[in-house]
């Protein structure tokens, strides 16, 4: 399987790269330009494309992140910028080689949701409409926050199924937001997985955060802990991984980086959980 963690850019788009390789990861995921900014990144494409090149040499998995301030379901006056910002994420995600860029769900900030849902469809439509490249725009589900936009499968099947080009869009389904919204309740991982398999979800996924949560199901707090350390805890990360829809997806940790700022030891963790006929290893909350 694909598992890693997300890297830092600090030394590059091939640093990041070299680094996930360097902890024993055959994927990783990393911020295109600054996440806390909706600036457009003159970015180094020689340096994108050796990250490219290392990658394929090493049977890497990349997947890029989005900045923290991008809505979906964006407001007139910051449209024409979430445009700008979300093309030039597409442009370095697949320079770099990267499946596609992980955005979370929209949040409609005030008044009708539906109307949320409208900008949602109407801003991606345009976004694709003259994309070329290979890499996707890969919506995550929402913790809950807000107004609860995005917390269900069925909501996600139906904002990609409304686009006009829904084979460029995917799914990047993170388990800590899934525990806290009630879509995953922890010990009912296999009704879940049936839905996802009924409902198609899992044909358009395309990469999983894998994350425990501090707080528990139904808070609707967007907290990540270690794998094993929070309220899912270990069995339930266990059978969500043995999941055989999963087997050739990137799994990406996002859980809290240890002392020695790698995940070395958590990405081993959960490449045991993930082997059939494997006890559950004891960790301690």
């Amino acid at each position: 399987m694909y598992m890693g963690c997300h890297v830092s850019i600090k030394h590059g788009y091939l640093g990041a790269a070299k680094t996930a390789v360097m902890i024993g990861a055959n994927a990783f995921q990393y911020f295109p330009k600054n996440p806390r900014s909706m600036g457009v990144k003159d970015f180094d494409k020689k340096d994108a494309a050796a990250c490219r090149q290392f990658s394929r040499e090493h049977e890497l998995i990349s997947i890029a992140h989005t900045a923290y301030p991008i809505n979906l379901a964006v407001e007139e006056s910051m449209y024409l910028l979430t445009l700008d910002h979300l093309r030039n994420d597409l442009e370095i995600a697949e320079a770099c080689g990267s499946r596609g860029v992980v955005v979370h769900f929209g949040q409609s900030k005030g008044g009708d949701p539906l109307e949320g849902y409208k900008r949602m469809i109407f801003l991606l439509n345009e976004l694709l409409s003259e994309w070329q490249g290979e890499a996707k725009i890969l919506i995550e589900n929402n913790a809950g926050q807000g107004n609860r936009m995005g917390t269900t499968i069925e909501e996600l099947i139906q904002v990609r199924s409304l686009l006009t080009s829904p084979e460029r869009v995917g799914f990047c389904l993170d388990t800590c937001h899934a525990f806290a919204s009630g879509l995953w309740r922890g010990g009912d991982w296999e009704e879940v997985a049936d839905k996802m398999r009924t409902g198609g979800f899992f044909s358009a996924l395309a990469a999983v955060h894998l994350n425990d949560s501090v707080y528990p199901c139904c808070s609707f707090r967007d907290r990540h802990a270690s794998i094993g350390r929070g309220e899912i805890g270990l069995e339930p990360i266990r059978q969500l991984l043995q999941t055989p829809e999963l087997s050739e997806l990137p799994i990406i940790l996002e859980t809290p980086a240890p002392a020695d700022g790698g995940h070395r030891q958590e990405i081993a963790l959960i490449r045991q959980l993930a082997e059939k006929e494997t006890a559950v290893m004891g960790v301690e909350k």
